[in-house]
Order: structure tokens, then C-alpha cells, then sequence
């Protein structure tokens, strides 16, 4: 009974507090204004202070919330919520080496892989709900985006999962693999997974919409797509929602490629549960230095140096280059397992 009531507890702990709610949230935010802190530089411009999104949240939950007349309210309204709960449930579930071990029993890929793609499916569900053409549009673009970058994501799970289960006999545990990481090195750093890590660094774009990949909402084409008739709060809670899936696609691709902590505390695949001490604030400055330089890599220096593809040739870029990376660290881990 102790044992259920303190799971319990660490799974309300952490969607709430940390690694997911208020950890996630603020460090979504922060992610944000460096990414479009350093775009703006990399375009000689001065751009936006860093707590700039921060003050776009709280600008429009002091807006009116404008509904068309013909838009189907209720799935209107569920949309961003549907969104926001499900990104942070799959935070909640993301370990941070050194830091956090992940909720108990519930660490595992099969799990994320359900939960990734609930915030597409908000944002496919907010336009096939608004009644406008823009959103319909919109929706159609995220659902063919959704299948393509779904491919290489699952096809590099499984070379992962490959690569690490026949040494800890684990296929889908995440602490497992971290855990097979801290014992023989980052995954990063192995030759059979760099095709596979490089399916990674493509996904993040793909999944976030950005530079080659701005495609449902193509601002001169569909304006804004799916968010075109959202406003005030409900408009920010779509906001909040890409800031936290930011955060989670990051510590995903950390998690599987480099989750090493700087400083090891304790024994076992994560270290500690929580704590508070000068090595768990070292390990977790460690992860979002690391996620951070993810992010210039994957979001922002793709950003600054590229334009957009049409929906056709989005979809071929993951079905032609991105998957067969993946397929390749799969077909070497079956050979080497």
C-alpha cells in the first residue's frame, strides 16, 4: 500500500512539477526565446529579448477568445487542452540522468510513441473544427506530416531498442537504455547509430514544423493553418503546448543519443529519483546545456539556413533520406545484436 501511495505521488509530482508542469513550461519558454534570440542574430538582426514568449503567453490571456459562429465549439475548446495534457504527460515521463529515474514502470518507448503524436492530433483536431478552409487545409498537411515523420521515428526506436536489448535484455525500457549508455558510452558516439542519429536530428524539425518542415502552417499559404481562428487564451495554450513539446522532443533525442550525466550520483540507470544537492543542479544545468545545443543544431541553424518544402516533397524528404537512415542503424544492430 506505502509502495502504491508513493508511486502515486512521484507520478502527481512529476506531471505537475518537475521534470514535467512548472519545470517543462518555464524551460519551454526559455528555449524559445533563445531560439528566436539566436535566429534573429544569424539574420544580423536584433531580435526579441528571451523572456519575449513569456510576455506573448500573458499578453493573450488578457484577449477575448473569439469563436466562429459555425465552428463545432466543443472539439473547438477541447483542441489546445488535448494538446497541453498529452505533451505533458509524455514530460512527465522523460528521465533525466543524474537527475530524475522517470515514473515507475512507466519509462518505456511503446508508451512515448502512443503519446507523441496527441499534440498533431490537437492541432488536426482544432482544424477540422473551425469550419475555415485555411484550417482544413491545415489539418490535411499535419496528418501527411504526421505519417512521414512517424517512419523514421519508429525505425530508429527500434534500431535503439536492438542495439541496447541485447546487452540488458531490455528492448523498451528508456531507463535501460540510459543505463546501457552510462555503462558502454553514448549511443552518439557509436558507429552503428549515427545513421540512426541523424533520423533523430531530422525528426525534431519535422515534428516542430520548422524551416524545411513549416508546412500546416505555412503563413503564406494557409495562414497559420490550424490556429488561424484561435485567439486569447485559447491561442495561448497552443502556445504552451510548443514549448513544452520542444522541450520533450530534445530530452527525447538526449535521452536516446548522449544522456550521460557529468556527475554520477548514486547507482543505477538514472542515478536518484530527486534530490537536492550541488551534483543533481550540475547534471540538470549539464541536460539543458545539452538540449540546448540540440536545439541550435536541429531548430535553429535549420531555421536560419533553409526556406520550405511543399507537402509533396516534405513527405518524400522522410520517406527517401530520413527512413532509410534509420533502416540502415536497424539492419547493422540485427547484424552486430
Amino acid at each position: 500500500m506505502t509502495d502504491v501511495l508513493t508511486d502515486s505521488l512521484q507520478a502527481v509530482f512529476a506531471v505537475l512539477i518537475f521534470p514535467g508542469g512548472l519545470f517543462v513550461l518555464a524551460l519551454g519558454l526559455l528555449l524559445k526565446g533563445v531560439d528566436r534570440k539566436v535566429l534573429a542574430r544569424l539574420q544580423r538582426r536584433v531580435g526579441p529579448p528571451l523572456y519575449q514568449p513569456a510576455l506573448d503567453i500573458l499578453k493573450l490571456t488578457t484577449k477575448e477568445t473569439l469563436i466562429p459562429d459555425t465552428a463545432n465549439e466543443g472539439a473547438f475548446r477541447l483542441a489546445p487542452v488535448l494538446g497541453l495534457t498529452g505533451v505533458l504527460v509524455t514530460a512527465a515521463l522523460m528521465p533525466i540522468g543524474g537527475v530524475w529515474s522517470g515514473v515507475s514502470g512507466l519509462g518505456d518507448l511503446l508508451v512515448l510513441l502512443y503519446l507523441l503524436p496527441i499534440p498533431a492530433m490537437g492541432l488536426m483536431l482544432a482544424g477540422g473544427s473551425s469550419s475555415s478552409p485555411y484550417g482544413a487545409l491545415g489539418f490535411s498537411r499535419e496528418m501527411c506530416m504526421m505519417f512521414a515523420y512517424e517512419m523514421p521515428l519508429i525505425a530508429s526506436f527500434l534500431a535503439v531498442a536492438v542495439r541496447v536489448g541485447g546487452s540488458t535484455g531490455s528492448l523498451l525500457s528508456l531507463p535501460a537504455i540510459m543505463d546501457y549508455q552510462f555503462q558502454h558510452g553514448p549511443l552518439l558516439f557509436d558507429p552503428v547509430m549515427l545513421p540512426a542519429a541523424l533520423a533523430l536530428v531530422l525528426f525534431i524539425p519535422g515534428t516542430m514544423g520548422h524551416g524545411l518542415f513549416d508546412i500546416p502552417e505555412a503563413e503564406p499559404e494557409v495562414i497559420e493553418g490550424p490556429l488561424l481562428e484561435y485567439s486569447g487564451p485559447l491561442l495561448a495554450v497552443f502556445h504552451l503546448m510548443s514549448a513544452v513539446k520542444l522541450v520533450v522532443v530534445l530530452e527525447l533525442g538526449v535521452a536516446l543519443l548522449c544522456p550521460n550525466p557529468l556527475v554520477s550520483i548514486g547507482d543505477g540507470a538514472t542515478g536518484v529519483g530527486i534530490g537536492i544537492g550541488g551534483g543533481v543542479l550540475v547534471n540538470l544545468l549539464w541536460h539543458i546545456c545539452k538540449c540546448l545545443v540540440l536545439l541550435m543544431v536541429s531548430v535553429t541553424f535549420f531555421r536560419a539556413a533553409t526556406g520550405r518544402l511543399r507537402l509533396d516533397q516534405g513527405f518524400s524528404f522522410f520517406v527517401k533520406y530520413t527512413s532509410p537512415l534509420a533502416l540502415v542503424s536497424l539492419g547493422l544492430a540485427f547484424l552486430l545484436r
